[in-house]
């Protein structure tokens, strides 16, 4: 690209933990990188872009955005708009009766001036932005697109790892640490712990994994009730596991009888076909996002788990908890702010070239992180449950470590 002068900056989808550390590293990359170069935020996502509602970065924003890794969120903010879906942008008056959004949004980049635009989310965000990229082209503007992967799931094709899961997992971890506890606030107790993954059980897997690293590392004392085995993890469930029922109940039951409780770590898409067909024999209407999607906050597929199990195991209480809105607005970890830095430095140095794409380690090219094409970038990326680490898991949940992979 031949002297960009001004570079558009949103965030958009889920907050995940590392929105708000990328937004102020691509500003000091590109201030110690192009500092003549303008930058402005859309506030809100695609909803600013097609309100035309941004921030001017200033120089005082610039020599401060470091302060940005050390929170969680998004300072510019977020919104769940999908710009193909034209009655629900009508409906929210982001765009009036008779216009297309896409054309409202790649006029407004137009009217601004943009030379390049970073996107910060997962696949509907990044390649919602490559086709404004070629509405613009087509009317003559050349505009470079560079994305930057978001999902606490770890579920893009073909991103090795997605920005934000791993300080997720770790934050999962975390606020199970105290959950767990509740365990001896009565007896016979079934804690059900819900974990965030749509289509993916990564999340919860990796969640999972991180928990136990915390227990094999304490101390305990049996003696005086403090054992082990009553703070580990008895059950995991994966959208992408099968499993049954009885026979989990008939095992589960023995963890019950010998230590008075049992702990579930289940991801919040697992069996959520067996949900969704009971919700709809009972006539019950299935709420959807304005990307389609159910919305699975209102499906509650750990209570599900938590009814089924209950008289099955003889629990006499049942606690579940969801992890989901505490792990995803933390601030990034160590882990992920070295793969944000390294994410952000590519992507500068791509969009200077003109080169458009989504950043990130690409599965099919050896794990070499590039510009990967926006046809080759979707979503629902599974979780191999074949993955030894995982194998490990299951056998340290009691699980059988042999467990048939669903067909997607």
């Amino acid at each position: 690209m031949k002297n960009p002068r001004k570079v558009a900056i949103l965030t958009a989808g889920g907050l995940a933990p590392c929105l708000s550390a990328a937004v102020g590293e691509l500003i000091l990359q590109y201030t110690a990188a192009a500092p003549d170069i303008e930058i402005i935020c859309y506030r809100s996502g695609y909803k600013g872009l097609l309100l035309g509602d941004s921030i001017q970065v200033t120089d005082d924003m610039r020599a401060q955005a470091g302060i940005l890794r050390r929170y969680g969120g998004s300072p510019i903010g977020n919104s769940r708009v999908r710009l193909t879906n034209v009655d629900d942008c009508v409906k929210r008056g982001l765009v009036k009766p008779g216009q297309d959004p896409r054309a409202v949004a790649a006029k407004q980049l137009k009217k601004d001036k943009v030379d390049i635009l970073h996107t910060i989310g997962g696949d509907d965000t990044n390649t919602a932005a490559a086709d404004l990229a070629a509405w613009l082209k087509k009317n003559g503007y050349k505009l470079t697109v560079v994305g930057l992967p978001k999902t606490i799931d770890n579920d893009i094709v073909p991103i090795r790892q997605s920005l934000g899961a791993l300080t997720a997992a770790e934050q999962g971890a975390r606020f199970f640490q105290n959950v767990v506890s509740e365990h001896g606030a009565s007896s016979r107790m079934l804690i059900v712990h819900e974990i965030m993954g749509r289509h993916s059980g990564w999340l919860t897997a990796a969640t999972t994994r991180e928990y136990l690293r915390f227990v094999e590392g304490g101390r305990f004392l049996p003696g005086l009730g403090l054992h082990e085995e009553r703070w580990s993890v008895h059950g995991v469930y994966l959208p992408e596991m099968e499993f049954d029922l009885h026979g989990e109940a008939d095992r589960l039951r023995g963890v019950m009888d010998r230590l008075g409780n049992v702990n579930l770590f289940v991801s919040e898409g697992a069996s959520v076909e067996t949900v969704l067909a009971e919700m709809t024999a009972r006539g019950e209407p299935i709420d959807r996002d304005p990307f389609g999607h159910v919305k699975l906050d209102k499906i509650n597929v750990g209570a599900w788990f938590g009814k089924r199990f209950a008289s099955m195991i003889g629990a006499e209480k049942v606690l579940v908890q969801k992890s989901g809105y505490f792990a995803r607005s933390a601030a990034a970890n160590d882990a992920d702010l070295v793969l944000i830095a390294r994410c952000v430095e590519h992507a500068v140095e791509c969009a200077l070239r003109g080169e458009s794409g989504l950043i990130g380690e690409d599965e099919e090219a050896n794990g070499h992180l590039r510009p990967i094409e926006f046809n080759r970038v979707k979503g629902g990326k599974h979780f191999d449950v074949r993955t030894r680490w995982f194998q490990d898991v299951l056998v340290t949940t009691g699980q059988k470590a042999g467990r048939r992979r669903k067909t997607a």
